[in-house]
């Protein structure tokens, strides 16, 4: 490490110096920062809570990979490309910012840029996957100055950015994962069998997949959220380390089993039972790992609650009001509009007071 230590003071030197690289220095300064941490102080006190990009970067990579390793497995080595076509566009976009605005170059895309292909189809076409984060990475972060002030998870809007421009696509691409032995690790495309999610064959013929299938991901769903075993794992280390607060997921999953349980009851052909909806499609993986990200989530306690909560709502009544079948991305991305409106009632009323006296 020593020797790397010198080439990049060597590196950062030469760039400084250099009018025409100048302008790179961001990028050097987040590679170094990458392997040595940062060498930035304050001399005043601040309140501090323990959290830092480079902390919630890397135990939310290491709670992904559950999820990840069993995409790989279960789609194929394919999955890997879909990954690096994420992290390659996306970073580009985030390069190409950093530059420009000649700041500094933040981790925190190493997150949106794995949660993104994790939350796609299996069979979705690489091109298509760079459109997606171009495009999530742009108009999700990006122009609203980067990481930490964007109101809307990046990964979720070139998520739906791409369906809803490609629908044709989302209808064809599920493929049913590979299982026994190796999975797909030694498997091809061509020798995938498209299938139904759940969610739709519950839609179109009121049809209930086991919930063993649900829980050890025999059953298609993106590559990312059909190993839910791996992704309560994930979500439950996130919330031991203290990276998520787990009244969203809470309240998130509560509520959507509340109002599913009564839906049901009332309304069977529209509504999934409750452990049914709990365990399709995307809901756990955004409860735990989409849901709780601190930039686009409440940040009062009693906001969050209010927030997992109107999010379980929103999901069932897409999933059994709407024409889609998913309604947990576009309940995530409304309520991340609502969050400072959130936050916003609840310390008007808990100071009060203090402002009227004011």
């Amino acid at each position: 490490m020593k020797f790397l230590r010198k080439i990049l003071d060597e590196t950062g030197k030469f760039v400084k110096k250099t009018p025409a690289l100048k302008r790179l220095y961001p990028v050097f300064e987040a590679t170094d920062e990458f392997f040595f941490g940062t060498d930035k102080t304050t001399i005043l006190p601040h309140v501090m809570d323990g959290m830092d990009i480079k902390r919630y970067m890397s135990f939310v990579i290491i709670a992904l990979v559950p999820a990840t390793i069993a995409g790989v497995y279960f789609y194929g080595l394919r999955v890997l490309a879909v990954i690096a076509v994420s992290y390659a566009f996306g970073g580009l976009v985030e390069v190409t910012f950093s530059v420009c605005r000649r700041k500094p170059l933040y981790e925190g895309f190493l997150v949106t840029g794995l949660i993104f292909p994790l939350i796609l189809p299996p069979g979705i076409p690489l091109w298509m996957v760079a459109i997606g984060v171009v495009f999530g990475t742009l108009f999700g972060k990006e122009v609203f100055g980067g990481t930490g002030r964007n109101i809307f998870n990046p990964a979720l809007v070139g998520r739906v950015f791409i369906s809803l421009a490609f629908p044709e696509f989302f209808t064809t691409m599920w493929q049913k994962p590979f299982w026994g032995g190796l999975g797909g690790l030694i498997k091809f495309a061509p020798d995938a069998v498209t299938s139904a999610t759940p969610l739709v064959n519950f839609k179109s013929a009121h049809f209930l997949t086991g919930y063993s299938s649900l829980l050890f991901g025999s059953a298609p769903g993106s590559i990312g959220e059909t190993f839910r075993i791996g992704i309560l794992l994930g979500g439950i280390f996130l919330i031991i380390v203290k990276i998520v607060d787990w009244r969203i997921p809470l309240s998130f999953l509560a509520s959507v089993f509340i109002l599913s349980f009564f839906g049901n009851i009332f309304y069977p052909n529209e509504f999934a039972p409750p452990l049914f909806q709990l365990l399709s499609g995307g809901l756990l993986f955004g409860a735990f790992f989409m849901a709780t990200d601190p930039v686009t989530a409440p940040l009062t306690f009693s906001g969050r609650w209010i927030y997992g909560s109107l999010l379980g709502i929103l999901t069932v009544l897409f999933r059994g009001l709407t024409g889609f079948v998913e309604g947990v991305m576009f309940a995530i991305l409304l309520m991340n509009a609502v969050a400072p409106f959130i936050d916003n009632l609840i310390i008007d009323i808990r100071f009060k007071k203090i402002s009227s006296s004011a």
